[in-house]
């Protein structure tokens, strides 16, 4: 979940003179599809659209993201996170933690303005996104702004829009994963609130310089070391089921744009090095 909540300070040196998100193009004989690497949240007024991207989209035939596009998705998730991620009667977040990592959750939240009655009531993966969202709205981020809202609203409504995900299937993946990791999960953000403030500076600056290394380092390392169960169930074992859908739109033809976060995109378990393993070929960083 690093990749949801790493924040509290939000690009405060200048981007780059030449952004450059990466972007992959994977071919066969009468295919073609394009890899756009998202960050889902984003400020307002940052130039980020590499020209590769929207040339496929003014060529593509279908347009795939992690969920279905529109209020009807954003709805929809709302909804199942309030009815999935509240503790039972009787339960408190706060008593689940350490009385340590308790204070420095209550620490966090103050300093971010959140209710701590409201947050005493979540699941820990929920409470995680609550206070990744609001570290991103004191920064002046919003999905609003991120990649996959502003490209959804600017790409040639003739492309259909395809979904590797539906908001039940993507909740489940939080809400399923053992207390013990949820735990480990918001405990670790937390501390990277404290610590490494300057922490999604280095991801954003990495994914304008269209630099992968840095982004497996930053966006998905953190990750793989504190909990290899977790990094296994949100980035390892989705990447396999997406190989397969995008290997089945391979196999017809035209011409396909996929947009996901990043960190599935980088790295040797990454979607494009998966489809160069079945043959396909693969250009890219």
């Amino acid at each position: 979940m690093r990749f949801l909540a790493a924040l509290a300070v939000l690009l405060l040196v200048a981007a780059p003179a030449h952004a450059d998100p990466p972007v992959w193009v994977v071919k066969d004989a009468d295919s073609e599809m394009l890899l756009f690497g998202s960050i889902h949240v984003l400020p307002p007024g940052l130039a980020w659209r590499p020209a590769a991207l929207d040339a496929g989209l003014k060529r593509a035939d279908d347009l795939w993201f992690e969920l279905p596009a529109g209020p009807a998705a954003e709805q929809e998730i709302a909804r199942l996170a309030a009815t999935t991620g509240i503790l039972p009667v009787g339960q408190s977040l706060f008593t689940l933690l350490t009385p340590r990592d308790a204070e420095l959750l209550i620490r966090a939240a103050e300093g971010l303005g959140l209710d701590k009655s409201t947050l005493d009531r979540l699941e820990p993966w929920l409470a995680e996104v609550a206070l990744a969202g609001a570290a991103y709205r004191a920064a002046g981020a919003d999905t609003e702004h991120g990649v996959e809202k502003t490209v959804e609203t600017t790409a040639p409504a003739t492309v259909r829009r395809q979904a590797l995900e539906t908001p039940a299937e993507q909740l489940d993946l939080f809400d399923k994963t053992p207390q013990a990791e949820q735990i480990a999960s918001l405990n670790q953000t937390v501390r990277e609130l404290q610590e490494d403030p300057d922490g999604y500076n280095k991801l954003i600056r990495a994914w304008l310089a269209g630099d992968a290394a840095a982004l497996d380092r930053e966006a998905l390392e953190p990750m793989r070391k504190a909990s290899p169960a977790l990094f296994g169930r949100l980035v390892t074992e989705r990447n396999a089921r997406w190989t397969v859908e995008l290997d089945s739109r391979l196999k017809g033809r035209g011409r396909t744009v996929v947009v996901v976060g990043v960190g599935h995109l980088v790295g040797s378990d990454g979607l494009p090095s998966r489809l160069r393993a079945l043959g396909y070929s693969v250009s890219g960083p």
